[in-house]
C-alpha cells in the first residue's frame, strides 16, 4: 500500500482530495439540522461540524463539555459512509466453529449502485480494536467492542444482537477522522482480499487475481475519499493482470486513469514503470504515445541512477510482500 504521510491525519488542507471522474461521482452531504446553540463550520473535506456558539457552553455540564471537546479533538464528522451487518453464517471446520459476519459498505447521500461487502469473524474485529488502541486509546474511550459471552455465542439471538453491535461499532469508528483515515482501519476492510489477490498474481492465476482486485477497488473508492492516491497500488496491479490476460485495451485504459493520480501526488516510484508499460501497450495498440515517451525520457534523465529498474509487475509483487 502507498505510504501514509501522517498516522493521525489525511492530506494537508491545500491538497486536492477529489477522485477523477473515472473513479467516482460527487455526492451531496446529508443536511444537518441547525442547533440554536451551535454554529456550523466546514472542513477541507467538505463536511460540516457543529460547534458551540459563544455563550452556549454555560448551559453544559462538566461531563458534557468533556465529551464535546473530546469529540472535536477526535475530528468527529457526519458520516459519508454507512455500514450494515445484515447477515451472518456459522462455519464448522474440523474441530473449530465460528460465526462469519457480512459487512456492507454504502455511500450516503445518494443511491449507491455498488454496495460492496466483506466477511469478517469476531476475531477480526477484536484484532482491529487492539491495533487501534495502540495509537488512539484516548479517542476510543467511549467506543467499546462488543464482548464475547462465556456461553450462547452461537444462539440466534446472540448473533443478531452482535450484528447490530458491530454495525454501531463501525459507525462510531468511522465518525472519528483520525481513525477512519488510518492504515489500520483501511486494512481491516481490504488486507485479506489483497493478500489473496497477490497470492493469485504470484501464482500466475491472473483471472482470479483480477476478480479480487476489482472488488478491492470498489471498497477503496468508498474508504479513501480523503486520499485517492491510496488507490494507485491496486490500480497498477489491475493493469498488470489485464496486460497478462492479453487485454491490452483495458490495461491501457486503466493506466491512463491511474497516471494522473501518480503525477498529482508525486508518487515517483510508480511513474517510470507505469510509463514504460503505457508506452509498450500504446505501441501495441497503435495509440499516440509520443508524449508518454517524452515524459518517460525526462523522468529517466532527471533521475539518472535513481529510477527503479523494476517492471511494474515486479514492483507490485515486491511492494505487497515487503
Amino acid at each position: 500500500m502507498a505510504e501514509w504521510s501522517a498516522q493521525r491525519g489525511g492530506l494537508p488542507d491545500n491538497q486536492d482530495s477529489t477522485l477523477p471522474a473515472q473513479f467516482t461521482q460527487s455526492h451531496p452531504h446529508i443536511a444537518d439540522r441547525k442547533d440554536p446553540g451551535c454554529c456550523r463550520s466546514q472542513g477541507y473535506d467538505g463536511t460540516v461540524t457543529l460547534e458551540p456558539s459563544p455563550g452556549s457552553s454555560s448551559a453544559m455540564t462538566t461531563r458534557e463539555l468533556q465529551q464535546h471537546w473530546r469529540a472535536l479533538k477526535s475530528g468527529r464528522k457526519p458520516a459519508r459512509l454507512l455500514f450494515d451487518v445484515p447477515s451472518s453464517r456459522t462455519v464448522e471446520q474440523n474441530l473449530s466453529k465460528y460465526v462469519v459476519y457480512q459487512v456492507v459498505l454504502i455511500k450516503s447521500g445518494s443511491y449507491d449502485s455498488k454496495q460492496v461487502f466483506i466477511e469478517r469473524r469476531y476475531s477480526d474485529f477484536e484484532r482491529l480494536h487492539q491495533r487501534l488502541l495502540q495509537d488512539f486509546s484516548e479517542e476510543l474511550e467511549d467506543v467499546g467492542l462488543p464482548r464475547k459471552r462465556l456461553t450462547g455465542n452461537f444462539a440466534e439471538g446472540s448473533i443478531s444482537e452482535r450484528r447490530v453491535a458491530f454495525k454501531d461499532y463501525l459507525a462510531q469508528l468511522y465518525a472519528i477522522r483520525c481513525i477512519r483515515q488510518s492504515p489500520v482501519f483501511l486494512d481491516f476492510f481490504t488486507r485479506p482480499e489483497l493478500r489473496l489477490a497477490h497470492s493469485y498474481l504470484r501464482g500466475g492465476q491472473y483471472s482470479q487475481a483480477l476478480e479480487r482486485l476489482l472488488h478491492v477497488v470498489d471498497l477503496q473508492e468508498k474508504l479513501t475519499q480523503h486520499s485517492p492516491c491510496l488507490l494507485v497500488p491496486t490500480l497498477c496491479t489491475i493493469m498488470v493482470c489485464q496486460r497478462d490476460l492479453d487485454e491490452p485495451t483495458r490495461a491501457f485504459e486503466t493506466g491512463q486513469q491511474v497516471m494522473p493520480l501518480v503525477r498529482r501526488y508525486g508518487l515517483d516510484k510508480y511513474r517510470c514503470p507505469l510509463l514504460a508499460m503505457l508506452v509498450d501497450l500504446g505501441y501495441q495498440l497503435g495509440q499516440p504515445i509520443a508524449h508518454l515517451q517524452e515524459e518517460l525520457s525526462q523522468v529517466r534523465n532527471a533521475e539518472r541512477g535513481l529510477v527503479s529498474t523494476l517492471s511494474l509487475k515486479e514492483l507490485m509483487v515486491q511492494e505487497f510482500t515487503e
